[in-house]
């Protein structure tokens, strides 16, 4: 295990976070609900784009344990894409930045890649839910494609949990956003 702290903040630095030791996987998702939000989020008011010249969301998978906001947690707001989705994805109010997703009864957080400065963001271990692009074969072949969670994702969800005594942090959000 690492200890080192990572800092990392929104856009307009009001929100920042701090990432304890190293990630569970580092990751792009290629499934529709990612680029769906990928394309509404990027639409509000000073946001930056999430999406890859693929389709693909960028990510790095945290323990919720290891992941703290020193700063702003009261700007944090969350986008559901519809009314009954088990998934949010959560924003800096301050400057529309996306800063997270959380998947109910998810013990991890996966935090976007576009919150890391330039050359600071982890090397990417694998694409998942490949099968949801309309063409998957102009990924590149630099790390595994798989169609869809692959068992090795989960054993290291499943891994990272069992570490955490098979806790599920809650992480606190007031406000929601529409986009």
């Amino acid at each position: 295990m690492n200890d080192q702290t990572t800092r990392l903040s929104c856009a307009c630095g009001k929100v920042r976070l701090e990432v304890h030791s190293d990630p569970i996987v580092n990751a792009e998702c290629c499934c529709n609900s990612c680029r769906e939000a990928g394309r509404r989020l990027a639409a509000l008011p000073g946001a930056q784009p999430v999406l890859g010249p693929h389709g693909t969301t960028r990510f790095v998978l945290y323990r919720k344990d290891r992941v703290t906001f020193p700063e702003g947690a009261d700007l944090l707001r969350e986008f559901r894409l519809s009314p009954r989705s088990r998934t949010r994805r959560v924003v800096a109010g301050c400057c529309n930045t996306p800063v997270f997703v959380d998947l109910a009864g998810g013990h991890w957080l996966s935090l976007y890649g576009s919150l890391w400065p330039a050359g600071e963001l982890p090397p990417l271990d694998l694409r998942t839910m490949t099968r949801d692009l309309e063409d998957p074969s102009v990924l590149p072949d630099d790390v595994p494609n798989a169609k869809s969670h692959s068992i090795s994702f989960f054993i290291k969800l499943l891994g990272a949990w069992i570490a955490m005594g098979f806790r599920n942090p809650e992480i606190p959000v007031k406000g929601e956003i529409h986009a």
